[in-house]
């Protein structure tokens, strides 16, 4: 949000200036804005409708990964497993649809999955005292181990023919809005208010800016984590189910991919601090476009992977340093796993 202040004079002239003070989520929207410009007049086919519905629908389903993402970053931890858990959770939906089930149990299924990961993440990091980083990269790989042994019967799992309701969440529109854009939508609509209007918001925040002295106002910090990481992971299984929607199908190979640093890309560089209790739904969002757009200009452009990989690797190291220079950590706010 823009805030413009009048600042005391300090020329010895008399009179007040006023400074614009323009926020991190502008200037990544404005950045944005330029970058899809140029995009539109160098690249052939960037601006043309089809090119812009699949950035939409692509940039959605990131966008809404990343909505996910920050709730636990805001309350000061981090889920390297959010991509697995999305994965494993979707797929052993659509198998449920495959074996019979609607898609409204099967749906449930899904996120019942999804929430007990979470659960289980929340659970370790908060009681047993395990840093988040390492916490969520070693359920990471337990959840796509077991999930592969134990719950689904192959790599791809297809959504059934007869499943053309779910479908439309993914491939459908209304009023010429895509489908998964209108799921991004409800979702940070969602998470605004949770984390503005309610008092477990205000709690995630207070969390993630100083853990003990939310411990000391009376927060049940423990229990706190337990949900941050519940409702991250069932919004990462919604942001699964519309990806399935989307392409009729789900490839555990997506684990593997660099999606999950896609994710923190878009949190950190919208302005979402990595030190907890900063940022919001609007700055996932402005990091969201950014990033959809950039990699959506080099896909047309057809840059090998490792090129996109360096570009995307320099653009978080400049956002993790903005970010560091922006908002130091302290002895108070450096304590990590409480």
């Amino acid at each position: 949000m823009t805030d413009t202040t009048a600042t005391p004079d300090t020329t010895g002239k008399g009179g007040g200036r006023r400074r614009l003070v323009i926020s991190q989520e502008q200037i990544v929207l404005i950045v944005t804005a330029l970058l899809a410009i140029g995009f539109a007049l160098t690249l052939s086919g960037f601006a043309t409708i089809g090119n812009l519905l699949a950035l939409t629908r692509s940039v959605a389903i990131l966008g809404i990964l990343g909505i996910a993402m920050s709730v636990v970053v805001i309350g000061r931890g981090l889920d390297l497993s959010l991509v697995a858990t999305m994965a494993v959770s979707s797929a052993f939906a659509l198998q449920l649809m495959q074996h019979g089930w609607g898609w409204p149990g099967a749906a449930a299924a899904g996120m019942g999955v999804a929430i007990a990961i979470g659960l289980i993440n929340g659970f370790i990091i908060a009681f047993v005292e395990v840093p988040a980083l390492f916490t969520t990269l070693a359920t990471g790989f337990l959840i796509f181990g077991l999930g592969r042994t134990f719950l689904l019967d192959g790599v791809i799992t297809y959504l059934p023919p007869q499943a053309e309701t779910f479908a439309w969440i993914g491939q459908g529109q209304l009023l010429g809005i895509p489908a998964p854009v209108i799921v991004l939508a409800i979702v940070a609509l969602f998470v605004q208010v949770l984390l503005s209007r309610m008092t477990v918001g205000r709690f995630v925040y207070a969390h993630g800016d100083n853990v003990d002295a939310a411990r000391l106002t009376g927060i049940a910090v423990r229990p706190l984590t337990m949900l941050e990481y519940a409702i991250c992971a069932a919004i990462g299984c919604l942001a699964g189910l519309v990806m399935a929607a989307s392409t009729a199908s789900i490839n555990m190979q997506i684990v593997n991919s660099t999606l999950i640093f896609d994710v923190i890309l878009v949190v950190v560089l919208g302005g979402v601090s990595l030190v907890g209790g900063r940022g919001g739904v609007l700055s996932v969002l402005a990091g969201t476009a950014l990033i959809g757009t950039l990699l959506n200009g080099m896909t047309i452009m057809d840059l090998d992977n490792n090129i996109q990989n360096i570009v995307k690797g320099a653009v978080l190291l400049a956002a993790i340093i903005v970010d560091n220079r922006l908002h130091p950590q302290d002895e108070e706010t450096a304590r990590q796993g409480d």
